[in-house]
């Protein structure tokens, strides 16, 4: 696809600095920021997830951030086709597409394709995790082996996201979900030419730096977030009830752990879905460009010339 239009991803752990490299590329090269970070999706959510600032957000165009209630779940699918629609209306803005987030399958989803499933009825999904809820995770698996073998087998018990994925969709279409994806294949849903750049910091600075943006976070109300999200009565089997820090602080609001320790037990879990998304990214992302650092201003020109490079 050398002859597509050009697409430009940028991939990086939790406070790598994805941020502001989408921002200088979009200011020089007239992008729009397309989010594939799949908390920032939500609009309850604008401390807890670092969702760019209002300055920013008004600098130049950014799309999909805080477009969702934290009552709503965002697959890979329902985002991938929110992700479509906004890469073709920059298009027709004569804007480049600039998309940035840490979400792995998101973004494998957008390179590579992604089968596509009927859409899961919401209550049948309401139905599956208060399933899961009520008899916990080992024998929902094991009424999911009645169903989906293939699924049941391959997921672990701590993998309830997937699990109870795997049981709506054998649930909603008598198919599963395997063979929903073998029966259709997969192809990329966007006619693009991918340029990846990629922030892999050294762990020892990346888990300072996560520190360091669970500390500012706090300092910025993101225990009165916390709270507000609380309010809502919310299922706690939704994603946006497990975001970094959301738990935690949860768990502080309902007099279950002092607030120092809540806060470390975030941090504690940022570091650790950090070391995560750095092991994804090593092993299943080809990147074009890799910056080794926290993004900031002295890696500016050097990410903008290989831009430009990958742009003409």
């Amino acid at each position: 696809m050398t002859d597509s239009p050009p697409v430009v991803i940028i991939a990086g752990p939790t406070a790598s600095g994805k941020t502001a490299l989408a921002l200088d590329v979009a200011r020089a090269f007239a992008g729009t920021v397309i989010n594939a970070d799949s908390m920032q999706v939500y609009r309850e959510l604008a401390v807890l997830t670092a969702r760019p600032r209002p300055a920013d957000a008004a600098a130049v165009p950014h799309r999909l951030f805080g477009v969702l209630a934290a009552s709503e779940a965002c697959s890979a699918g329902r985002w991938l086709k929110m992700a479509a629609a906004e890469i073709e209306a920059a298009r027709r803005a004569g804007r480049l597409p600039v998309v940035v987030g840490g979400t792995g399958l998101y973004l494998k989803a957008l390179i590579e394709g992604l089968a596509e499933v009927p859409e899961i009825p919401a209550a049948v999904d309401a139905a599956v995790r208060r399933r899961f809820d009520d008899i916990g995770g080992e024998a929902f698996r094991a009424e999911l082996a009645a169903l989906d073998p293939e699924a049941a087998a391959k997921l672990p018990v701590g993998d309830s996201q997937r699990l109870k994925r795997a049981m709506a969709v054998v649930t909603a279409t008598g198919r599963p979900l395997a063979d929903w994806q073998r029966r259709q294949g997969s192809a990329p849903w966007v006619a693009a030419r991918f340029g990846v750049v990629a922030l892999m910091p050294p762990r020892a600075t990346l888990y300072a730096a996560c520190d360091a943006r669970f500390a500012a976070m706090m300092a910025s109300g993101a225990l009165d977030e916390a709270r507000a999200l609380a309010a809502l009565g919310l299922d706690r089997g939704l994603p946006a009830m497990k975001a970094l820090g959301v738990p935690e602080l949860s768990r502080h609001l309902a007099g279950e752990l002092p607030l120092d320790a809540a806060v470390a037990a975030a941090q504690q879990a940022t570091r650790n879905f950090a070391k995560r998304q750095l092991t994804w990214l090593r092993n299943q992302l080809a990147a074009d460009h890799v910056i080794e650092a926290i993004y900031g201003p002295k890696h500016r020109a050097d990410a903008l010339a290989w831009a430009k490079r990958f742009l003409d």
